[in-house]
């Protein structure tokens, strides 16, 4: 056979600079990865200080409450009965447990979604900024599977964020208000183990309701190199998404926002469930992990890096 003037490499006779078998990433690189970025990210001084906050503010509400009902009155003053204040927030005094669903109430509009969007924005343009993205890249894991590490990693911080404000209430209830069967919004009593469970389920809801802004918040991160700005921009989106959800002539639009079935979960506390609208918010979060995933996706893998 002719000589083409290629040089080979010793041993496998394929032309210099190409490998003849290139190596394949060991299917056990996509956990490690994604356990690195976990690890990462809930070890940062920024991180540790958005869920301390998140776990003060159920404090602070219980505390609140029990000074206000202190003097044997009930939460609001008696003004307008259990109607009054925000959701949940009469029944705290009479069980503790209620502290989980009223806190989850007052963090999910703002707070929860908010330390979403820093997490989120910060996952693609921050490694971008600081001049780490590149070298990411030249592990074997490749663009698709570093992203989809981002995104794991962003649903389950999603996932333990909300556990912290949950666990934060139900020590805090347990220590400054009494425990016991749980009377639900339908009237039902059930025990408090049931309870217990609800209170679970709620939390998993309230996560889930997150991971709609979380695939938004890393599409933009794909879209700039400054963590800062897709930080910005996401937590700008989080609250003007939340102004037009109460703007009754846009009301067209609002089945699609991705807030406007988030206080859903608390159809779980009826016997029997309603799930239509815990059904309908789930499918919508799901749409937009769909639309802005595979935006996020199309984005990075055809992103120019050059930091």
């Amino acid at each position: 056979m002719a000589d083409t003037g290629v040089p080979k490499t010793a041993h496998t006779g394929a032309p210099a600079g190409r490998a003849a078998n290139p190596p394949r990433p060991n299917p056990l690189w996509a956990l490690a990865l994604f356990r690195s970025e976990l690890t990462i990210t809930l070890r940062r001084w920024r991180t540790l200080v958005l869920l301390g906050v998140l776990a003060l503010i159920p404090i602070l509400i219980g505390i609140a409450v029990k000074i206000e009902t202190s003097d044997g009155g009930s939460f609001g003053g008696g003004r307008g009965g259990e109607g009054e204040g925000p959701a949940f927030f009469p029944q705290i005094t009479n069980n503790g447990i209620f502290l989980v669903f009223a806190s989850l109430a007052a963090t999910l509009p703002v707070f929860l979604p908010m330390v979403i969007g820093v997490i989120a924005g910060d996952a693609i343009a921050g490694e971008a900024g600081s001049g780490t993205l590149r070298y990411l890249l030249v592990a074997p894991a490749g663009r698709t599977r570093l992203l989809l590490a981002k995104f794991t990693t962003t649903m389950a911080f999603c996932l333990i964020a909300t556990l912290v404000v949950a666990l934060s209430s139900l020590v805090t209830g347990a220590l400054l208000f009494p425990l016991g069967d749980v009377t639900l919004i339908s009237g039902i009593t059930v025990s408090f183990e049931e309870a217990l469970l609800r209170a679970l389920g709620v939390a998993a809801l309230v996560a889930l309701s997150l991971v709609g802004i979380a695939t938004v918040g890393l599409f933009i991160s794909t879209l700039t190199n400054s963590g800062i700005a897709a930080m910005a921009t996401t937590v700008g989106l989080v609250v003007t998404t939340q102004i037009l959800d109460t703007i009754p002539q846009l009301h067209a639009i609002h089945p699609y926002l991705f807030p406007h079935y988030w206080l859903s979960f608390a159809d779980l506390l009826r016997e029997p469930v309603y799930w239509d609208e815990l059904v309908k918010n789930l499918g919508l979060q799901g749409l937009y992990v769909a639309v802005f995933g595979s935006a996020a996706w199309a984005r990075f893998t055809a992103k120019d890096i050059t930091a």
